[in-house]
């Protein structure tokens, strides 16, 4: 062979090398990076971030442009009001949009006396009053959700329209919930380490999440990963340079996440003085029903908000939905935001009706 010949193969080895390297640069920048980029464009769009002063409680909440018809954003359970970040942008467009930090999420109080659906949903209600001061179409994911059903069925004439982005409906309840992934994940773990002495949360509940079940050999090695960044950056979520963002979205607010807020799913107290099926029967405004996918796992544990029936139950119930379902696993509006601004475009179509 040439040194012509091998010189050329050279350069294409090189070449090859110095393309996998930056592809392999950019991975890693993407999955470190992706938050901090889109923050940059939610700061662009014109959002701040203000405080309001509800019954005692403080509701920390960003703000948009007055683009359009007001809309409040109400995030799920270890989200905060960046978690919306993806779709901020876009509906800033079209909205006047106010997402906040649920209780004890983010910047808002972190007091159990206010971690119930219906003390949330009634300073969410004054929120609308009060702060929004206009009646207002109302986006709730995942237990966001059930606050929102709660805003709907009590706060009459203030709700124009709802979105449920894949709500746990009918799936809180006691025995019920026993046979759910929030409840063997997220609220168990939650009541363990509040029972066991422990102080770091963060790398608890990295530790204790179920979704490692599913990376076989690879968790160790990525849990060892975990630990040893966390070593390096002890109040900051931890974070993987090889897991993609939305596992990395995961952990993202769990500084900021108080876990008794995830007990009261375990000891059924979230729930307390709160009837959804009644709540829902009584809505009156159009309302959209986005349902994920949710299978049931070998040993019976529903991998979702709600089953099928369940959510059958809840459609049935509402006077005016429209109902889809989709595979973006639970969140929809961070994973697919251009079809989530869509779906409350149509919502205020309808609204204003």
């Amino acid at each position: 062979m040439s040194r012509k010949v091998l010189l050329g193969i050279g350069i294409g080895v090189v070449v090859l090398l110095v393309i996998a390297a930056g592809a392999a640069f950019l991975y890693v920048s993407n999955n470190l990076h992706y938050f901090d980029r889109d923050m940059r464009r939610v700061n662009k769009a014109g959002y701040r971030e203000k405080m309001a002063d509800i019954d005692e409680g403080h509701i920390s909440y960003i703000e948009g442009p007055k683009s359009g018809p007001a809309l409040l954003l109400i995030h799920g359970q270890t989200g905060e009001k960046y978690n919306y970040a993806p779709a901020l942008p876009e509906l800033a467009k079209h909205f006047h949009v106010f997402a906040v930090d649920c209780y004890g999420h983010g910047s808002s109080s972190h007091d159990p006396v206010k971690y119930s659906n219906v003390a949330q949903g009634e300073d969410l209600l004054d929120f609308i009053k009060n702060v929004i001061g206009e009646p207002a179409l109302v986006s709730g994911h995942s237990s966001g959700g059930i606050i929102s059903a709660y805003l709907a069925a009590s706060g009459s004439g203030w709700v124009r329209g709802v979105l449920f982005e894949d709500p746990p409906f009918f799936t809180l309840s006691l025995p019920r919930t026993k046979s759910t992934w929030n409840w063997v994940d997220l609220a168990s773990s939650t009541h363990s380490f509040l029972a066991s002495g422990e102080s770091d949360w963060i790398l608890y509940s990295v530790e204790q999440n179920r979704t490692w079940s599913f990376f076989g050999k690879a968790k160790d090695k990525l849990l060892g990963q975990a630990r040893s960044y966390h070593a390096k950056h002890p109040d900051e979520p931890i974070k993987w340079a090889w897991l993609p963002p939305l596992m990395n979205e995961t952990f993202r607010a769990m500084p900021q996440y108080d876990p008794r807020f995830g007990d009261v799913f375990y000891n059924g107290e979230w729930e307390k003085g709160f009837d959804l099926e009644a709540a829902l029967a009584s809505i009156q405004v159009p309302c959209i029903y986005e349902k994920s996918e949710a299978k049931v796992d070998a040993s019976g544990i529903l991998m979702g908000a709600t089953s099928d029936v369940e959510a059958a139950k809840a459609r049935g119930l509402m006077k005016d939905v429209a109902f889809y379902t989709d595979n973006k696993m639970h969140s929809w509006h961070w994973q697919d935001p251009k079809d989530f601004v869509k779906r409350l475009l149509e919502l205020e179509a309808r609204a204003g009706r």
